[in-house]
C-alpha cells in the first residue's frame, strides 16, 4: 500500500542536486545553447569571408562588451560540452562508474572547462 502522506508535487527548489546531475545538466544546456547559436556563428562566418567590408563591420561588432561576452559564453559552452562529452564517453565504457569515481569526475569536468574557458578568453579577448 502507498504511503498517503508523500506529497502530490516535488519542490523542485528545495531539492539539493549532486554534482554530478548539475554537469548533466550542464551538459544538456550548453548542447542546447551551441546548437541555438548555430544561426550566429554561421552568420558570423559568412559576413568574414564575404568581403572586407563586413569583414571589418563583423570586427567592430565583436570588439562590443557584450559581444566578448556572449562569445565567452559560447566557448564555455563548447569547452563544457566537449569535457562533460568525455566523462560520459568512459562512464558508457564502465570507466569512473563508482559513485566516489563520478562525483570527481565532475569535478574535473567544472574545473578544466572553467580554467581552459579563463585560460582561452583571456587570450581572445
Amino acid at each position: 500500500m502507498m504511503n498517503k502522506k508523500r506529497p502530490k508535487h516535488l519542490a523542485l527548489h528545495k531539492i539539493k542536486l549532486p554534482l554530478p546531475g548539475f554537469v548533466s545538466i550542464l551538459h544538456r544546456v550548453s548542447g542546447l545553447f551551441l546548437f541555438l547559436s548555430l544561426p550566429l556563428l554561421l552568420w558570423m562566418l559568412y559576413a568574414s569571408l564575404r568581403s572586407i567590408e563586413t569583414y571589418t563591420r563583423l570586427l567592430d561588432i565583436l570588439h562590443h562588451p557584450l559581444s566578448k561576452l556572449v562569445l565567452i559564453g559560447l566557448l564555455w559552452s563548447f569547452l563544457h560540452h566537449f569535457c562533460a562529452g568525455i566523462r560520459y564517453l568512459a562512464l558508457d565504457l564502465n570507466i569512473g562508474t563508482s559513485l566516489a569515481q563520478a562525483r570527481n569526475s565532475s569535478r574535473w569536468v567544472m574545473g578544466v572547462s572553467l580554467l581552459l574557458t579563463l585560460l582561452i578568453g583571456s587570450r581572445i579577448c
